[in-house]
């Protein structure tokens, strides 16, 4: 277990003023841009990594977990007031948001959203700090054996869970295993899949291959789709009742059950790699309407709904840290880009880190928690203003995109090589988008891909070369299993939906 003292000086890292500082910068944008439909706080954390090579590494973290929380307060703004959600988090706050802002109450509506995100994110930020600690001590007992066939299970689960084929899943994770294996050979360090471009022979650059499929792709898909159109403002009527521009203490404990199911679901469904939060969030509302004792007031107004679905995808954020810190697997596109941040900054996450980097460790959960009041504080003294940035026209936000996308990798790949890279797999990212490929399996394929391999070499180094032997492993055999019968119950679910 971690020494006290680390802990505590973990705890003393997070609270300085530099830190705060970052954090706050981080809560402001990802408000920001999740308040503008179409960008969304990974788009942001994607173009805001090259940008953090200078800064120490708890501070360049932490700046990015406040982007990813304070994105999904933001998507809340546009999804109450234009029935348009910001991020597809808020896709079930539209329910009952919407109608709720139609009724002259969009502060209310806005309001609970910030109030029951900020609940279900402290009560999964709580859970990841007190079990990931005893979960990464026992991750430490798995050796490369039990980590391949965890490995398998997780491109198992994450293929049939994200998107509507689990083909196409599949051809995703084999395709983002392809890219990583390109560069040198992990045993021998000889060159592979180079082309005579020896600036490849470290392997892709990150900031190259997450920007270009998570931004730029998802740029020139929505410059396409705008067909020329810009957003237009928007209006909404208030009414004179100052008790329907704010929040009760009465309305918020009134809801405490609904957030306390939202937040348990969405800390499940998190620490599950793949499931993700929009499905934490429509499921949370469809067990809380079906437990109300009123369901026709759902889809009407209903602020319970907003609680439902506010608190489940929030509570999703610090959970997908679970299975990143304790086995080093992201559980989503957002800790995927934490994670090569992590990478980047010259740490590896997984049980070691705990060990080698625990004053880090403890740093960033204080990071978070501190994120969570700042985000809370900037989400009362913002809302009126997001109101604003909603209307801002698309064409104006998307050039400011570009060209941070540009500059940032030119910097972070010294020099123009990187941008190539980038533009290619934008355009591979918008292919594959346009055709039903996930690029969220593909990306974490990728950044799976290295370790994977190492722990296959090691693995074939420890049987002699047969695999076979992995039956004297209970864990891996059991994980093969599970890895077995998921593959075929989710091929069968497949059928029976096309059918």
């Amino acid at each position: 277990m971690v020494d006290l003292s680390i802990i505590l000086a973990g705890f003393g890292d997070a609270f300085s003023l530099t830190n705060l500082l970052f954090v706050l910068f981080g809560v402001v944008l990802g408000q920001f841009v999740g308040a503008v439909p179409g960008i969304g706080p990974i788009m942001a954390m994607a173009i805001a990594i090259p940008f953090t090579f200078a800064l120490d590494p708890l501070v360049a973290i932490s700046f990015l977990v406040g982007v990813n929380k304070g994105g999904l307060v933001g998507g809340a703004v546009p999804a109450v007031l234009m029935n348009t959600p910001g991020t597809p988090d808020a896709a079930a706050t539209a329910l009952d948001g919407y109608p709720l802002a139609k009724q002259g109450k969009p502060l209310k509506a806005t309001k609970m959203a910030l109030f029951s995100s900020i609940t279900g994110d402290t009560f999964s930020d709580i859970v990841l700090i007190t079990v990931s600690a005893p979960l990464a001590v026992l991750a430490l007992k798995m050796g490369p054996i039990e980590i391949v066939a965890l490995m398998i299970f997780a491109f198992s689960v994450l293929a049939g869970l994200i998107g509507n084929s689990l083909t196409k899943g599949i051809i995703s994770a084999a395709l983002g295993l392809l890219v990583a294996s390109i560069g040198s050979d992990p045993e021998n360090f000889t060159p592979r899949l180079i082309f005579g471009y020896w600036e490849l022979f470290d392997g892709l650059p990150l900031p190259s291959v997450a920007i270009g499929m998570l931004a730029i792709s998802e740029i020139l898909r929505r410059m396409a789709e705008a067909h020329g159109n810009v957003q237009s403002a928007i209006n909404l009527n208030m009414t004179d009742n100052p008790d329907d521009r704010r929040v009760s203490w009465a309305e918020y404990w009134s809801c405490r059950y609904t957030m306390l199911r939202g937040a348990s679901i969405g800390t499940v469904l998190g620490a599950l790699p793949g499931i993700g939060s929009t499905a934490a969030a429509f499921m949370s509302y469809a067990f809380t309407k079906a437990s109300s004792k009123d369901p026709e007031s759902f889809g009407k107004g209903n602020i319970h709904g907003i609680a439902a679905t506010e608190s489940a995808n929030s509570a999703v954020v610090g959970a997908n840290l679970i299975p990143l810190l304790t086995l080093g697997i992201p559980g989503s596109v957002g800790a995927a880009l934490i994670i090569s941040a992590f990478m980047i900054h010259g740490m590896q996450p997984g049980p070691l880190l705990f060990e080698t980097q625990g004053r880090l460790v403890y740093g960033l959960f204080g990071a978070m928690i501190m994120a969570n009041f700042v985000n809370l504080w900037v989400g009362q003294i913002g809302l009126r203003f997001w109101v604003r940035v909603v209307s801002a026209p698309e064409s104006i936000i998307f050039a400011s995109a570009l060209l941070l996308c540009f500059v940032g990798v030119a910097m972070a790949t010294n020099g123009l090589f990187g941008v190539t890279l980038m533009l290619i797999f934008a355009v591979l990212g918008y292919v594959m988008t346009s055709f039903g490929y996930s690029l969220v399996i593909f990306i974490i394929a990728f950044f799976l891909g290295p370790r994977f391999e190492k722990s296959i070499a090691q693995s074939l180094a420890l049987t002699k070369g047969d695999l076979l032997q992995a039956y004297q492993s209970p864990v891996a055999l059991a994980l093969i299993v599970l890895s077995v019968v998921s593959f075929f119950w989710f091929l069968k679910r497949g059928r029976t939906e096309e059918s």
